[in-house]
């Protein structure tokens, strides 16, 4: 048999259904701390619970444009702002009973972005919020979204160390005070600000220098501070590693 004739007989309702969704961990900086995008479910199954933006994958989408779509519906954001968004793919979930519907797979999805308005909830969502990451514990959250959001959030602190995606969480020039700032926010750790400054600049390609300095000096009248930019590096060589991680190595 040909492969013509053998899909022209091919029944794919011999094979029990299985679903695809798109769900993603969004997280951004506001109020100098970590914040998580959760919508409250608007219909069943867990009605009135919060739940990471998510939803079913269309026939003809991928799965990184049904995490985008499903972002933009369930939030609000779009244009520019979806364009600022660095979206990567986290991990897939397909337990059994994970959803009480049917055998549906979620194939989730983590985001960075820097500073984001509030979000708006879509047709399918009740309300939409960012909610500080030291509050989640305070959240009952649908289906297996509590772990989910646990992976997305050590992706994302690892991801730190060895990748220069802490620029993802800043405006396009910045001072290295304010991507410590974002370390220290996204890890829960203080920084040696005169250690994490000399890291920065000793690892090849992570920033580079605007020529540009602060138009004012810091809060006690010190002098101005350097602007920088991302540099070209994909990978930071050396790594900058989380201080518990630090304590490992040594």
């Amino acid at each position: 048999m040909n492969e013509q004739d053998f899909l022209a007989a091919y029944d794919p309702r011999a094979y029990p259904a299985v679903a695809v969704t798109a769900d993603v961990v969004a997280l951004t900086i506001r109020d100098n701390a970590l914040h998580l995008l959760l919508i409250r479910r608007a219909e069943q199954p867990y009605a009135d619970h919060w739940a990471l933006p998510g939803g079913f994958v269309r026939p003809d989408e991928e799965l990184a444009t049904a995490a985008r779509r499903e972002l933009t519906e369930e939030t609000g954001l779009g244009g520019e702002q979806l364009r600022r968004v660095h979206l990567e793919q986290l991990a897939s979930y397909g337990a059994p009973d994970r959803d009480p519907r049917m055998r549906i797979v979620s194939v989730a999805h983590l985001a960075f972005a820097p500073d984001l308005p509030d979000a708006t909830a879509g047709t399918d969502a009740a309300d939409a919020t960012w909610v500080p990451v030291a509050e989640l514990a305070n959240r009952e959250l649908a289906f297996d979204h509590r772990q989910i959001v646990t992976d997305g959030l050590e992706r994302a602190r690892s991801k730190l160390e060895y990748t220069p995606l802490a620029t993802r969480f800043l405006a396009s020039e910045f001072t290295i005070g304010e991507l410590r700032s974002v370390y220290e926010t996204v890890w829960g750790h203080p920084l040696h600000a005169g250690n994490f400054h000399r890291k920065v600049l000793s690892v090849p390609g992570f920033v580079e220098s605007t020529g540009d300095s602060t138009e004012r000096g810091g809060a006690r009248g010190g002098p101005r501070a350097r602007l920088y930019r991302a540099g070209d590096a994909r990978l930071l060589h050396p790594a900058l590693l989380r201080p518990a991680r630090e304590e490992t190595v040594r």
